[in-house]
């Protein structure tokens, strides 16, 4: 397998706080550069600006296949090319199931698994290409259990990315582009902590063999290293990063 220079080239959608801003800070103390996405412009130049290394911030709308075009061709402008893309960008909401309306339903799906789809088309047909690539979808044990702590259509999003996660990664394997997820349960971010009530989310904590929130810096170390070169026979993959709250 030939890797080309662009290799380190990581484009990190959904990067303008919580877990997609720790999976890019540690992208770039691993070496790569770094490319921070997201809708929220001010709050991603804020992250940005707080991150050592080569890095550079890049509004992005994940249900847009042009603004992931876009940022593909900067990519290329500055480094060469896009040799990773790590699909986080999603919209958590925990409404109660028989209270979720179409447009809500519409919109948590749109982000997580329609701009996942996009994401992987998109950048597929780059790192195809080009021989190489490293595709990275954060899914979520919500996809797995049926989602006790969020709303169905979340659940049912990213269960939709394990899906294709699959499909992505038998399309791309013969071309030196490899596709994986990684599934985190409960996360100790300030994100998770506002999404539930202290008494509610010390029930879910309670549940969980480990008995304390996932760290996620584990969850982008996982993340850096199936996005390295090294990583080429991981291939379809799921890996869980739940304190033992889900085994298979």
């Amino acid at each position: 397998m030939t890797v080309p220079a662009h290799h380190d080239v990581a484009l990190v959608t959904g990067a303008a706080g919580g877990l997609g801003a720790v999976i890019s800070r540690r992208l770039a103390r691993e070496g790569f550069r770094v490319i921070l996405s997201d809708i929220d412009a001010d709050a991603l130049a804020h992250v940005t600006e707080s991150i050592d290394g080569e890095v550079m911030a890049l509004p992005l709308d994940v249900r847009d296949p042009t603004s992931f075009e876009q940022a593909i061709e900067a990519a290329t402008a500055r480094w060469g090319g896009l040799g990773v893309l790590v699909n986080n960008a999603a919209l958590t909401r925990t409404t109660p199931l028989f209270e979720i309306g179409p447009d809500e339903f519409d919109a948590v799906i749109s982000i997580a698994l329609k701009g996942t789809f996009i994401g992987c088309q998109v950048a597929g047909r780059h790192m195809r290409a080009h021989g190489y690539g490293r595709i990275v979808n954060i899914a979520s044990l919500a996809g797995q259990n049926g989602g006790a702590a969020t709303g169905a259509h979340y659940a049912a999003a990213k269960g939709g990315i394990l899906t294709l996660t699959k499909v992505f990664a038998r399309e791309l394997a013969g071309c030196g582009v490899t596709v994986n997820a990684v599934s985190p349960g409960p996360l100790d971010l300030d994100s998770v902590r506002a999404l539930l009530p202290p008494d509610r989310l010390a029930a879910v904590v309670g549940t969980i063999p480990a008995g304390r929130l996932g760290e996620p810096d584990y969850v982008a170390r996982l993340v850096a290293l199936l996005a390295a070169p090294e990583a080429s026979s991981v291939i379809g993959a799921t890996m869980d990063v739940n304190g033992g709250l889900y085994l298979r």
